[in-house]
């Protein structure tokens, strides 16, 4: 399956992704209680044009993906920062992963989230979430558990709402995501999704210097505000 040539210009890249999610979120806009987090790195230039939009609050949720051994792209679970651990079992069976290859692949992602939290967020200070509007954001679902990761660390916190933004999602994982969270923003849910990039005329992989820019530029204005 395709996407049609509107859908893609839909999507044409992670900026007009962001804004086009701004709409839908726009019952957020100009409020103290909101916060916008995207998941790095391709999940910031999204939620940094929604956040830069409703005029509110932007920072990141650090989350890896725990991919197969034979294949990076496909996710056997993924960790969040507080010490969030999914594992899909059904996965780790059908790859043949055993306890000792699971945390060889735990340990070295946890080494990328904490690298990532000292490059990202540059000394802040942890997030505070109770009671906030909490907005998460990527580039995509495939499997979710990323995102899913993502939303048990910020229940954590006790949070007032947890709100899921994304342009586009599998079917199945956007269902999964919707019984977890107060509301799912996400237009495209296809039923068969083979890679979030098909979705986009420019997929190009985000570096960190565009992360810390864009973030560093939200913190600015928020500010001077």
């Amino acid at each position: 399956m395709n996407p049609s040539p509107s859908l893609e210009m839909t999507l044409r890249d992670r900026t007009a992704a962001g804004k086009s999610l701004v709409e839908p979120l726009l019952n957020y806009a100009h409020r103290d209680d909101v916060i916008v987090l995207g998941l790095p790195r391709g999940g910031v230039p999204v939620a940094y044009e929604i956040a830069t939009a409703l005029e509110v609050r932007l920072d990141v949720m650090l989350v890896r993906k725990l991919g197969a051994p034979s294949h990076e792209e496909y996710a056997l679970g993924a960790i969040a920062s507080g010490g969030i651990e999914i594992v899909n079992e059904q996965a780790l069976r059908v790859n043949h992963i055993d306890q000792a290859t699971l945390d060889a692949i735990v340990e070295r992602e946890t080494r990328e989230l904490l690298r990532r939290e000292t490059a990202y967020r540059a000394g802040r200070p942890p997030l505070n979430l109770k009671d906030q509007v909490v907005i998460l954001v990527d580039d995509g679902l495939a499997t979710g558990a990323s995102m899913m990761a993502a939303v048990h660390a910020v229940r954590r916190q006790d949070p007032a709402h947890i709100v899921v933004a994304v342009p586009v999602a599998a079917l199945e994982s956007a269902e999964a995501l919707r019984s977890e969270v107060t509301e799912l923003v996400c237009p495209l849910t296809p039923e068969w999704l083979m890679s979030i990039g098909q979705w986009y005329l420019d997929f190009s992989q985000t570096s960190d210097n565009e992360v810390i820019d864009l973030l560093q530029r939200a913190w600015q204005r928020e500010s001077a505000a």
